[in-house]
């Protein structure tokens, strides 16, 4: 499984971002950019070709930020795909901002957010963006409570002046994407979600049945990587990698689901696209549902 070099992306279904319909496979370009997601990549011309291998596999969602950076993944995405295929949806997120040591800031006055869309509109070269994402800084390392009314509101003068085709929210609750609909059609949540980071498991499913699509990320963990022998365990019987495992149990985990996994390597963008063709038998998935129980424990 871990070695295959052709897969069909369509397998895994499809799922309607407003008017975007996409494939549940895309991918995230956070890791295109330097180490801690800050300066330019070792490899420019490397970070190139993984788009443009991206694109050719079939990847019509890519998932990105200009302050990512920051401004280089957005740049590098110019570079290697534009102009842009017709069926690539372009999602960026807004929200915070980079400081000189790399610190991750808030940034949620209507000043810095009409900026930061504009900042993605000039680096990824378009005149519309597809979704901006307003990412809730109430609690940088997941969701707070707190109004998000004033942002979202931006946002949506952006959408109405013709620089937004469609707004999503993310790092919020549930609570928060209420207060949001209020405004504007939110048509995607992103949050953190994986096998042992389970507190959305409601959510998901009231987004699935009010058909909105949800973007976890950090698959296997993000910044503090997880670390499980069952994952290990399950990923060696199937003859796969914990990493294909884990975006497979996602996939079989609700279908509203759209996955979003980053890599600046090609063999692992070839090993994440190929997920898509792993089915987890019944066992296997009792076996990765205990592992959130685990966690708790």
């Amino acid at each position: 499984m871990s070695d295959q070099s052709t897969f069909d992306l369509a397998k895994s279904g499809t799922f309607k971002m407003g008017s975007h319909t996409v494939k549940r496979i895309g991918y995230g370009a956070m890791q295109l950019a330097g180490p801690g997601v800050f300066g330019p990549p070792k490899d420019r011309a490397a970070a190139v070709a993984v788009l443009r291998a991206a694109i050719e596999a079939g990847v019509d969602h890519i998932d990105t930020s200009d302050f990512y950076g920051p401004h280089v993944t957005n740049q590098i995405i110019r570079e290697a795909l534009h102009p842009y295929p017709d069926n690539l949806t372009i999602v960026t997120k807004v929200s915070a901002k980079r400081g000189p040591n790399a610190e991750w800031l808030p940034a949620m006055s209507k000043e810095e957010l009409i900026a930061a869309v504009h900042d993605n509109l000039r680096n990824l070269g378009l005149d519309v963006i597809d979704i901006v994402n307003f990412r809730s800084m109430h609690g940088i390392h997941g969701p707070a409570e707190g109004s998000i009314e004033e942002q979202v509101t931006v946002l949506a003068d952006l959408q109405r002046q013709g620089l937004i085709r469609h707004i999503g929210v993310s790092n919020v609750t549930p609570t928060q994407i209420a207060e949001a609909r209020r405004i504007t059609e939110i048509v995607c949540v992103q949050n953190q979600y994986n096998l042992a980071h389970r507190e959305d498991d409601a959510f998901i499913d009231q987004l699935a049945a009010e058909g909105t699509a949800y973007v976890p990320f950090f698959p296997l963990g993000g910044f503090s990587p997880l670390q499980s022998s069952t994952l290990s365990d399950v990923a060696a019987r199937l003859n796969a990698t914990p990493m294909q495992v884990a975006l497979a149990w996602l996939l079989q985990r609700s279908p509203n689901i759209l996955l979003i996994p980053g890599t600046s390597s090609l063999g692992h963008l070839k090993e994440n696209l190929a997920a898509g063709e792993l089915k987890l038998p019944e066992d296997a998935l009792s076996e990765l549902d205990g592992i959130a129980g685990k966690k708790a424990a």
